[in-house]
C-alpha cells in the first residue's frame, strides 16, 4: 500500500480493486450510501423507446431507437428495414438503432406494424 498525503485519495487498490472515496473501503464492503454506485439498466430492456438527438453530432439530427430485445445480428436486419423504410441512411451503436433525420413518426408506425411496440 501507498502512503497518502492530506490532498490524495486512494480510488484503486491491486489487493481490493475499487475504493469507495468517502470510507476508504472496498466499494463491495462499503456501508455509505455516496459509494454506492448507480444501477444502470440495460439498453435492451425490452421497454422500446424513440428519440431525437443532435448532441454532438454537429447539428446534425439523429432518431434513436433503444430498448429492443435484439441480438446484434436482430438489430442490423431490424436497423436495415427502418432504413429502406425511412429513405435515409444509419447505423447501430451498442444496442441502439440510428436513424438520420428526425424520422419519429415514421419509426413510430413501422415499429407498430412489426409487433415490437
Amino acid at each position: 500500500m501507498t502512503e497518502h498525503t492530506k490532498n490524495s485519495t486512494l480510488v484503486y487498490s491491486t489487493e481490493t480493486g475499487r475504493i469507495c472515496p468517502v470510507c476508504a473501503r472496498a466499494l463491495e464492503g462499503c456501508q455509505c450510501t455516496k459509494g454506492k454506485q448507480p444501477v444502470n439498466r440495460d439498453r435492451r430492456d425490452g421497454r422500446v423507446k424513440i428519440s431525437h438527438e443532435t448532441k454532438g453530432r454537429r447539428g446534425k439530427g439523429v432518431t434513436l431507437v433503444t430498448g429492443l430485445a435484439e441480438n446484434n445480428e436482430g438489430l442490423k436486419a431490424l436497423a436495415r428495414k427502418l432504413k429502406k423504410r425511412c429513405g435515409t441512411g444509419g447505423t447501430v451503436k451498442g444496442g441502439t438503432i440510428e436513424i438520420q433525420g428526425d424520422q419519429r413518426e415514421i419509426l413510430k408506425a413501422e415499429l407498430k406494424s412489426l409487433g415490437k411496440i
